[in-house]
């Protein structure tokens, strides 16, 4: 049986490296092409017969053409399922899940002599309360679509997203640092990181994957990404921080509607550096804070990361009974969202670093059952997004 296993390993293996000979062959620029053009196609398209299906969209690199599959959404939606199907042109393909996430599904797609096809757009129904909402249009990180190009133009999406609202911010009257660009640029990461993945995977892999889809959805990438708490979009925000910032600033002109406001990135990203701005100005009227700033207790990244993901207007009490400790006496999932942070700012350049990171001092100190905990809370599932 083991050897079985192994033999059966090996052809999928073989088959994934198929498929990234033939994903290599196209340049980013032409996968974003092909990407544009599945979502016109896509489009085009007779509508879902259901609620219960996914129409997927792959190119096909021995015809050149992008070809169509139906698949049900019981096993899109099943990690490790492995299914045949058939295009809209005909070929039999094996379908294979390699990481199931909704809309950011993600699969390798073999045919029969093991040619492999590129999967680009995925059609899918979100439904709500038993009844459709809308039909999303979406590229997940496939394997084969993640490369160092790929990674390089979400890295470039970002950092240009947050350099534009920074410069509007400017226009409308707020100046916003570098420095907080620079913190924001590694928090819409580290706010899309998977704990549990993060505390079992590669972070060297992880993180690209993330980039990968900014580059590949641009102002869609994480449009249907919403936690229990409400937090929607790309930066993560409830309702009510956002009517705060728009309260706060009648001169910048935010969106009103909050899902229309998080889901257009230009938007989101103003309001987020916003409330990191307040956020800052606010911190840096505590002693506590100024104390912990002078003495290397604490970094200017790491209480806005922290104040990012809990309540900023506790982290001086945390200070002031913690001192050096500190990090110890703020909630666990801010503690983990320190961790992600810092392994993102080990491992992600940028091009541009926040002054005063400090890399080595956004390792969390390894407290007595620290790391348990975390495991145990992380399997309740109390914070995933």
């Amino acid at each position: 049986m083991r050897k079985a296993l192994t033999f059966l390993v090996a052809i999928f293996v073989c088959a994934l490296s198929t498929a990234a000979i033939r994903a290599q062959e196209l340049t980013s620029a032409e996968i974003s092409e092909k990407i544009a053009e599945a979502r016109d196609l896509l489009k085009s398209q007779p509508a879902l017969p259901n609620v219960d299906s996914i129409r997927l969209a792959a190119f096909d690199a021995q015809s050149s053409q992008i070809d169509f599959l139906s698949v049900p959404k019981d096993s899109f939606l099943v990690k490790g399922a492995d299914f045949p199907a058939v295009t809209t042109k005909g070929r039999m393909v094996r379908i294979r899940v390699v990481r199931a996430n909704g809309v950011n599904t993600a699969v390798s797609i073999v045919d029969n002599n093991s040619e492999a096809f590129l999967p680009l757009v995925v059609q899918y129904p979100i439904v709500k309360n038993g009844a459709l909402k809308e039909t999303a249009l979406y590229t997940s990180a496939h394997p084969v679509l993640v490369s160092p190009a790929v990674v390089d133009m979400g890295k470039e999406y970002v950092t240009s997203m947050l350099a534009q609202a920074a410069t509007d911010l400017a226009a409308a009257g707020v100046t916003i640092e570098p420095e907080i660009v620079g913190i924001a640029e590694h928090l819409v990461v580290v706010e899309h990181t998977d704990h549990q993945r993060f505390l079992h995977e590669d972070h060297t892999q992880l993180f690209p994957e993330i980039l990968s889809l900014y580059a590949l959805n641009q102002n869609d990438t994480f449009n249907f990404s919403v936690s229990t708490a409400g937090a929607g979009g790309m930066i993560q925000m409830i309702p009510r921080t956002y009517q705060a910032i728009r309260e706060q600033h009648p001169a910048v002109p935010l969106e009103g509607d909050f899902v229309n406001g998080m889901r257009d990135h230009a938007n989101a990203l103003k309001a987020m550096l916003l409330y990191m701005n307040d956020t800052w100005n606010k911190l840096q009227e505590s002693a506590d804070v100024q104390d912990a700033l002078r003495n290397g207790v604490a970094t200017k990244a790491e209480l806005l990361a922290a104040g990012y993901n809990s309540n900023p207007l506790r982290l001086p009490g945390y200070l002031k009974s913690g001192g050096a400790a500190w990090k110890s006496l703020i909630p666990a999932e801010t503690q983990m969202y320190l961790m992600i942070y810092g392994a993102v700012d080990s491992n992600v350049d940028f091009g541009q670093q926040p002054a005063t990171g400090n890399v080595s001092a956004m390792t969390i100190p390894a407290e007595p059952g620290l790391i348990s905990s975390l495991l145990s809370w992380v399997g309740n599932g109390l914070f995933l997004k």
